[in-house]
């Protein structure tokens, strides 16, 4: 059983306007003031910490090895989170960008005005949150057959977490703004095949070399070796409102590197499918998510939603079955097609409010409610 983890960002509002704040010092302070339940805890089974903007914080639970401690430490997470906000005066919702109109302002950092001086308007907008998701692997030799042979079955990922529709107090018509705006990043994006540890150390240092990038943290894949841990990371997803979609893109996280583990050591090629198709293809799914067509991993024709979602489901059933996953991941898509998206249930509370922080306090409430 491989074990994996996650990483949630969080954004810090007003619990009256929605308006996005600077606290992420304050939060953090008072975290780590909360004792045994304190986010900053050594004993505790996750960790709080900065961002690039002073308007949001980083969520990270430890390594596990079922979705039920890893829905108990999000659930544990984000409870912890939220008393140390509110001991703050402000509020966390779990919204990859912000409904209402803002200006972040940067972290205290040399490296992150480092990459302000360096990156101008594309790092002045980047007040968005995503979720990380880490997934144990043997050696980089296999890490890297994983990342060659997941690339087809990513954007299927990013439809069923979009979380971002509005952006500076508008409908974008995107279920994942967030997608385009890390786009600006020169390093984020999809990947071509790599073949070997060699050629993946030899791209990244040649990204480097440019001079473009400040380091190696800034190469942005939309999968990558972990430079920490002996994971795999895949960093698609918008972060997700209800922490039961984190769980379910976790659980389909981890049956992908399973399955492509198990194809690489068989000698099973990758797809050749070229970096060109899987930038549209993830478009795709950043703009309609669940609502319209996706482009079919296998196919790489127009296909409805539903069926994509089926064709990724049965991609990785073995490995499902094997971990014991595959009904929580089948009730769970179940749910998230019966109440929608993170992006639908935003789109719903603005219709129903008919004002940006409508949706910042619902989404401030969803944070918090589990099944």
């Amino acid at each position: 059983m491989r074990s994996f983890g996650v990483e949630e960002e969080l954004l810090i509002v007003d619990p009256d306007d929605g308006v996005p704040r600077a606290m992420s010092g304050a939060v953090l302070r008072c975290a780590e003031r909360q004792g045994p339940e304190g986010l900053r805890h050594a004993g505790a089974p996750w960790s709080l910490d900065k961002e690039l903007q002073r308007e949001q914080v980083e969520f990270c639970t430890r390594p596990c090895t079922s979705l039920d401690d890893l829905a108990d430490q999000i659930r544990q997470g984000r409870l912890a989170a939220a008393r140390a906000a509110r001991r703050a005066g402000v509020e966390i919702a779990a919204l990859a960008t912000s409904p209402v109109a803002v200006r972040p302002s940067l972290t205290p950092k040399a490296r992150y005005h480092r990459m302000a001086e360096q990156y101008a308007r594309t790092a002045d907008e980047q007040l968005i949150c995503g979720c990380h998701v880490h997934v144990e692997i043997s050696s980089p030799e296999e890490g890297v057959g994983v990342l060659d042979r997941i690339r087809p079955w990513l954007a299927p990922l990013l439809a069923l977490s979009g979380n971002s529709p509005f952006w500076q107090g508008r409908d974008t018509g995107y279920e994942s703004w967030r997608q385009q705006v890390w786009w600006g990043w020169p390093s984020s994006g999809p990947t071509a095949l790599f073949g070997s540890v060699r050629a993946y150390r030899d791209t990244v240092q040649a990204m480097i070399a440019t001079g473009v990038l400040l380091d190696e943290g800034m190469i942005y894949f939309d999968a990558r070796l972990s430079r920490h841990y002996p994971t795999v990371e895949v960093r698609v997803a918008d972060v997700c409102l209800v922490a039961e979609d984190t769980v379910l893109v976790a659980a389909l996280i981890r049956g992908l590197v399973e399955t492509a583990a198990r194809a690489w050591r068989a000698g099973e090629p990758p797809d050749p499918v070229r970096t060109e198709v899987l930038r549209p293809a993830m478009w795709r799914a950043a703009r309609s998510g669940l609502r319209g067509p996706l482009v079919h991993p296998v196919t790489w024709r127009p296909a409805p939603a539903e069926t994509v979602i089926e064709a990724l489901v049965e991609h990785v059933r073995t490995a499902l079955e094997t971990a014991g996953d595959l009904k929580r991941v089948q009730r769970s898509l179940q749910s998230l097609r019966t109440r929608g998206t993170g992006a639908h249930l935003q789109r719903t509370a603005y219709a129903d409010g008919g004002r940006p922080a409508e949706v910042v306090r619902d989404a401030i409430t969803r944070t918090l409610c589990f099944p």
